[in-house]
Formats: C-alpha cells, sequence, structure tokens
C-alpha cells in the first residue's frame, strides 16, 4: 500500500515547515505543492493569481494534486484551498491519509502579517487580515474537518512535528 500524508489547513498553519520535518524524520519524501505549480507553471502563485485569475489557479492545483497519486512513501503539503475545490478532499481521503493542522486564528494571523507574499492576503490591513481570515477560515472548516486525522496545532512546531512523528512512525512502519 502506497503511504501519502496529505497536510490541510488553512494558510500559515505550519504545512510546509511540518511536512518537511515530519519527512524527513519519517525518512519520506516531501512535496509542497504550490511549489510543484509554481515550478510547473514558471512563475509564483501570486503572479499566477493576477494574470491567469483564482479559477485557472484552482483547475491547475486539482491537476497537480492528481498526479500526487503516482507518488509513494511521501509527505504532501497542499494549498490553503486545495481540500475545497473540485472535489479534492474526497480524492485525497481515497488516495492516501488527510491530516488536518488546526491552527487558532489568533496564530494564523500573526503569521500572515510577517509573511504578506500570499496573494489573497497582500497588501491588507490589520482589521482587513482579521475579517479575512476569521471569514475565510470559517467557510473552509467543514473542509478542513473532513480529515481523517484532525491535529490542534496548541505548541510550537518543533512539538507538532515531535507529537505526529510518533503516531505516523507506526504507520509508516506497517
Amino acid at each position: 500500500m502506497a503511504i501519502r500524508i496529505y497536510l490541510l489547513g488553512f494558510m500559515g498553519a505550519g504545512k510546509s515547515y511540518v511536512g518537511r520535518d515530519l519527512a524527513s524524520r519519517l525518512h519520506l519524501n516531501f512535496l509542497d505543492l504550490d511549489s510543484l505549480i509554481e515550478n510547473s507553471e514558471g512563475k509564483p502563485i501570486a503572479a499566477i493569481f493576477s494574470t491567469k485569475g483564482e479559477p485557472y489557479f484552482r483547475k491547475k492545483e486539482a491537476e497537480y494534486l492528481r498526479q500526487t497519486v503516482h507518488l509513494d512513501r511521501v509527505v504532501i503539503a497542499t494549498g490553503g484551498g486545495t481540500p475545497c475545490y473540485f472535489n479534492n478532499l474526497a480524492w485525497m481521503n481515497e488516495n492516501g491519509l488527510t491530516l488536518f493542522l488546526d491552527t487558532c486564528e489568533e496564530v494564523l494571523r500573526t503569521r500572515l502579517m510577517v509573511s504578506r507574499k500570499r496573494p489573497l492576503v497582500a497588501g491588507k490591513s490589520v482589521a482587513e487580515l482579521t475579517r479575512f481570515v476569521h471569514e475565510k477560515l470559517e467557510a473552509r472548516r467543514p473542509f478542513y474537518e473532513g480529515a481523517q486525522i484532525g491535529y490542534e496545532t496548541l505548541s510550537p512546531e518543533q512539538n507538532v512535528v515531535a507529537e505526529l512523528y510518533s503516531y505516523f512512525i507506526h504507520f509508516v512502519r506497517d
């Protein structure tokens, strides 16, 4: 049986950080779906959004996601909106193990304030960002909660990885 672990969660939840570290500890490969899209399309996500629009991006995202079915022994960090479009959540649940990194709004907002390169939050004021995070997270939560495993990230990311490692090591070995 192939091992594919899909990490889900809002932007800033730590999917790439946790995924990279978890994959390393479990001796698995790591794939960041956004990086795959950027490399394949030859431009950053922000440029894809601004030149071709979100509908184009979401369609491409679904196409690249489905290509991961050919991978084995891999942790895949998905984009924040990945599970919300084109039946992607059901597809990931059928083709791998899905894990929702449930991160509180305050932590997400703080992380996003520091990194404003994401196309959906670029140029927003603190108040706009606060409202955006609340509204988007509320809309996306039902999709995230459709993951097979939910994990509340209350501790620093390093502790999250250690805790997830002890859970997944049995899954990877069996």
